[in-house]
């Protein structure tokens, strides 16, 4: 998909209801919860193009600059920096055919889905340790106070059966 630029508008060119469409960057910013800076820089990049200035110099954005400011956001949030978010753009462009376009587009999207499902199992993991964690140090506070510290590795409410983000407290002092 090749963006369009299109020129700077003569005064009065625009039909009322198009106008009606056109955004500042200030109100693009709100509408995506986007700072000013990160437009701007979004347009530096070329990831993001006004379509028209105002007679006062506005950069003015059509409505489908939400929608790329949000896919942008979306594919930040699935870990791509914005030099490579510009390199996708960039080799979406210049595909060549919009099978070739969509296939490279479905290879990448597979290959970050793959990404995802195996952190969203480290999560997971992770969430599992926390959980059994939690359970093992509630228990702490039926302990004597005035146990030592150094005891509490070899707790007998629980045994030997810290979990590792417990007994690792205790791995290298006791």
């Amino acid at each position: 998909m090749t963006t369009l630029r299109l020129p700077i508008a003569e005064a009065g060119s625009a039909t009322g209801d198009e106008e009606s469409q056109r955004l500042r960057v200030g109100d693009l910013a709100q509408r995506t919860s986007k700072t000013v800076r990160a437009l701007h820089l979004y347009e530096e990049l070329g990831l993001l193009h006004p379509i028209e200035r105002s007679k006062g110099g506005f950069r003015l954005y059509g409505p489908d600059a939400a929608l790329r400011v949000r896919w942008i956001s979306k594919l930040q949030e699935m870990g791509f920096s914005l030099p490579e978010i510009k390199e996708i753009l960039s080799d979406w462009e210049n595909s060549g055919s919009a099978p070739d376009a969509m296939f490279r587009v479905r290879e990448l999207y597979a290959q970050k889905l793959k990404e995802t499902e195996a952190q969203l199992e480290r999560l997971s993991a992770l969430k599992n340790e926390l959980l059994g964690s939690l359970e093992y140090l509630n228990t702490c506070g039926t302990c004597d106070p005035e146990r030592l510290i150094g005891a509490c590795c070899k707790c007998d409410l629980h045994g030997c059966n810290a979990p590792e983000l417990v007994a690792g407290l205790h791995s290298q002092r006791y």
